[in-house]
């Protein structure tokens, strides 16, 4: 494997691809089933259980070809100019806030995050806050560990029969809508597309509807500039007096001093919230007024379930997420496939065959008109077996296939593709 970026780095000796080349590092204590699968492929593995600090972080991403991060490290401008070798960055977890994606791109460096590997994870914990809102066993445990007995049933209801009003029916919310309706619930739910029900929920047509039918709401949207502070003062007073708000979704989405006078009020019977708009850099962080200046009055109200971002933080969402992003990040080194990619076009080619005499380019490039004419020029003397390019903005990304080709060719190719004015990132793999 030989690679080009912009014309900045000199050639190196071209060789094939060799696994053992390969250095990744992993940090935050990213499940040991990404460090299998990496280390299968014969990738030198270096693995913490912590961030670095930026410092040594600069240091140790100048030589590698992937790192692999969770939420706490922030690989800025500053960090990524200093990746002189990276080609792949594997986040561990749903969010890529943490990344400077345009950065990366510009560079070549592609981007893989696991946005669906804990849906079933947070389904479950939704179901079980909406058992522990009804029977208020939050406050009951809280006031048994201060010594207080207080055996009541007054507003303590069960869930079935009951409206489960759902906010997004992705991943997510679609499995949440199986388990309701299995522990007797009916479902209802809202989304921006038109969406096949499953079991017997029914989409309405507008969230105001949503909101003004259901006995339970749960929100299970993206951060987009449509859904930020989506549910406000307007929106809970919409809710049925008595009913219950669970966010496990984005801290921003919810207007939380909103949900506290509807709580204060008696608009709302309970609320749980998992996700918060500003939350702690690190386990252990006592928090006050940094959650916000409503964490207080919030804490004070009955009937409310605070989590530390907790939903998709279980053993098999971990072990999964580590086999998708470690997967992926395999694929793109040693074939190019970028399917998955938050920052790059998302392109793949069927496998080589190991009987295949084939060198298979991978250009990363700006995307503008002229480009593909000139990489075509150049391999128009050879047999271009198969070829696919896609662009994503400014980036664009072409994988081909040229077969019959000797180390010649190959050098010779190399050569000319990474010339190109508009190159970011050439790489062959052979």
């Amino acid at each position: 494997m030989t690679e080009a970026r912009g014309g900045s780095y000199s050639l190196k000796a071209l060789k094939p691809f060799n696994a053992g080349e390969i250095k990744v590092l992993l940090l935050e204590n990213i499940n040991q089933s990404a460090v299998d699968i990496l280390t299968k492929q014969g990738y030198q593995v270096e693995h913490y259980k912590e961030a670095l600090p930026e410092s040594v972080l600069i240091e140790k991403i100048r030589d590698v070809q992937a790192i692999g991060i969770r939420s706490k490290t922030k690989l800025t401008s500053r960090v990524l100019s200093e990746a002189r070798k990276l080609l792949a960055i594997g986040c561990f977890c749903i969010g890529t806030n943490q990344v400077d994606l345009e950065t990366a791109a510009s560079r070549g460096i592609v981007v893989f995050n696991s946005p669906f590997s804990n849906s079933r994870s947070v389904a479950e914990l939704i179901i079980a806050e909406i058992v522990i809102l009804s029977r208020k066993l939050g406050d009951r445990n809280m006031e048994m560990h201060k010594g207080i007995w207080n055996k009541v049933s007054s507003n303590c209801r069960e869930i079935r029969g009951k409206t489960l009003g759902i906010v997004g029916y992705g991943h997510i919310g679609s499995q949440l809508s199986v388990l309701a309706e299995a522990m007797g619930m009916k479902v209802c739910f809202h989304d921006i597309l038109s969406l096949m029900p499953l079991g017997t929920a029914r989409q309405v047509d507008s969230l105001h509807e949503l909101l003004a039918s259901a006995d339970f709401i749960t929100i299970h949207v993206p951060e987009t500039p449509e859904t930020k502070t989506m549910m406000g003062d307007k929106e809970f007073e919409c809710m049925k007096k008595g009913s219950y708000f669970i966010n496990a979704s984005r801290g921003s989405v919810v207007q939380i001093p909103a949900l506290v006078r509807a709580l204060k009020r008696g608009q709302l019977a309970g609320a749980a919230l998992d996700v918060y708009p500003k939350e702690p850099a690190k386990n252990g962080e006592t928090f006050t007024s940094d959650l916000g200046d409503w964490v207080d009055e919030l804490r004070e109200c009955e009937n409310v379930l605070m989590t530390p971002h907790i939903g998709g933080s279980t053993e098999e969402a971990q072990k999964m997420i580590g086999i998708e992003v470690g997967n992926a990040v395999v694929r793109y080194i040693n074939y190019g496939t970028s399917v998955g990619a938050v920052n790059l076009p998302e392109v793949d080619l069927r496998a080589i065959e190991a009987t295949q005499k084939i060198a298979r380019l991978l250009f990363v490039h700006h995307n503008v008109p002229g480009v593909l004419k000139e990489i075509n020029e150049i391999l128009a003397a050879h047999n271009v077996e198969k070829q696919y390019s896609d662009s994503h903005g400014e980036i664009a990304y072409l994988m081909a296939d040229i077969a019959d080709v000797d180390e010649g060719d190959i050098r010779n190719i190399y050569e000319l593709v990474s010339a190109c004015k508009e190159n970011i990132s050439t790489r062959i793999v052979y």
